[in-house]
Formats: C-alpha cells, structure tokens, sequence
C-alpha cells in the first residue's frame, strides 16, 4: 500500500514518545556547542524554490564551523568546483538542514534553520588562517537542534575499521566519470586527484 497521508503515516508508526518527543531545543546549549566544537564533518541539505534538492558534504579541521551565540553559527564556503548547488538553494529558499558527525562517535547533532550566504569582513576574519579562505560565508540561525541516536551508524558499522573495503578493489573517480561521461580520455588515476585536490584544501 502507498502511504498517502499523515493519518495512514501515523497509523503505521504510531508518535514520538518521552525524550525523542522532548529533546528539540530552540537553540544551542554547552553539549551541542561541544559537538560542533568537535565536528570535522557535516551534511548541509537544502532546496530550491522549485524543489530541486541538495545534500553537500562540508569539511575541516575540528571545530571548522564557528558558533557565534546560541542562535548563530557560521559555516566557511571552501574552496570547490564552482556548482554552487547548495548555496544557490540558501540564496533561493533561506532554509537549510544540517548534520554534525564525529568520527567513532555514533551519534550525530542535528540543526535546522534559516540562513544566508554573507561576504561581511566579520564572518570572513573567522577564517584567515585557512590555506584557501572562503570568498563567502553560510550564516545559519538555528531553529531547532537535536542529538540523533546512534542505530543508523551501529547498523552500518561506519566507524569500524572491519567494514572497510579494499580501497583498490573500488573504481577510482576518475574511472567512474570516465564511464559515466563516455569520456575518450584517460581516467585520472587517484595519485594524480589526490594530488590536485591538495591544492585547494
């Protein structure tokens, strides 16, 4: 059966209870502040006016997003290949989704806010000590914020060096998009990405 409505929804799953009720906050406080702190790695989601949609990983060094207050964190626009997916959708729609992750931690901080893409010297100062400094900044203003629990990441075993593949036995990149453009040209062999990608980190 398709699930059509939110009654058929909720007859099916039934409602939150307890802390998974309770545990939305307005805003950030000293445990959330400490994940971010700690987080080298995020998904940023948004969408367009049009409802194309868009999940872009984002990453540095820990604690990469600065928190202002506890209604503002900044998120740097790294250096990248110019497609501009995600921030278009923010200068579209103003709303965005996040998702903080912390290697071998399997719980995730979760954020969800409105935002805009800023050029102010005020945000942009936050950064001047990355090698390639953002041209423009996300600035979110955080709604809701939440701890999500760690069964996705135990039922993928994510952090567990066991269910790691054999990077070789995996296309490169470069094959991949050979592949997928019907390229005639040589893939690039994963030295040679790696090695450019280092230019722009």
């Amino acid at each position: 059966m398709k699930i059509k409505n939110e009654a058929q929804l909720r007859e099916l799953y039934g409602y939150p209870s307890g802390r998974a009720k309770n545990k939305v906050l307005k805003s950030l406080e000293k445990h959330a502040v400490n994940f971010i702190e700690n987080s080298p790695f995020l998904v940023i989601s948004t969408s367009s006016t049009d409802g194309k949609m868009d999940a872009s990983p984002r990453g540095g060094n820990s604690g990469f997003v600065k928190v202002i207050d506890e209604q503002t964190i900044v998120i740097p626009d790294a250096k990248g290949n110019n497609r501009v997916d995600s921030i278009s959708n923010i200068v579209e729609t103003g709303r965005v989704g996040i998702l903080f992750l912390i290697p071998g931690v399997d719980e995730t901080l979760r954020i969800n806010g409105s935002a805009y893409l800023s050029t102010d010297d005020t945000y942009l100062k936050l950064f001047t000590e990355e090698l390639n400094p953002p041209k423009a900044c996300v600035i979110i203003s955080v709604e809701e914020t939440f701890l999500h629990c760690a069964k996705a990441f135990m039922r993928s075993k994510l952090w567990d060096a066991s269910s790691q593949i054999d990077r070789d036995s995996f296309p490169t990149m470069g094959q991949m998009l050979k592949d997928q453009l019907r390229s005639e040209d040589e893939p690039e062999t994963r030295e040679a990405m790696v090695k450019r990608y280092k230019k722009d980190l």
